[in-house]
């Protein structure tokens, strides 16, 4: 399995306050981008396989309204947090 309660704990322990703050928007955005990147990975291989395909494009769209929500609220955690993902507008 790609995605263990351990690796969760560890994108809500860097990005949150703790390993128990899910609600942090800087852990949920890491944890899309991670669960974005496995699809992306999984899809080079299957390229017939729309299912995965919706469901990364709406996990796209819901990263993108968390990254709109920190920057409309607080900037600088938005610039942070777009800087440690690697993530680009």
């Amino acid at each position: 399995m790609y995605l263990t309660s351990e690796i969760k704990k560890g994108f809500f322990k860097e990005h949150g306050k703790s390993e128990f703050d899910t609600g942090a928007s800087e852990a949920q955005i890491a944890l899309f981008t991670y669960r974005i990147q496995h699809l992306t990975g999984h899809l080079k291989s299957n390229k017939k396989d729309l299912v995965t395909r919706r469901s990364l494009v709406r996990l796209v769209g819901k990263r993108r309204k968390l990254l709109d929500y920190l920057k409309r609220e607080d900037i600088s955690r938005y610039r942070a947090i777009i800087k440690k993902l690697g993530l680009r507008k």
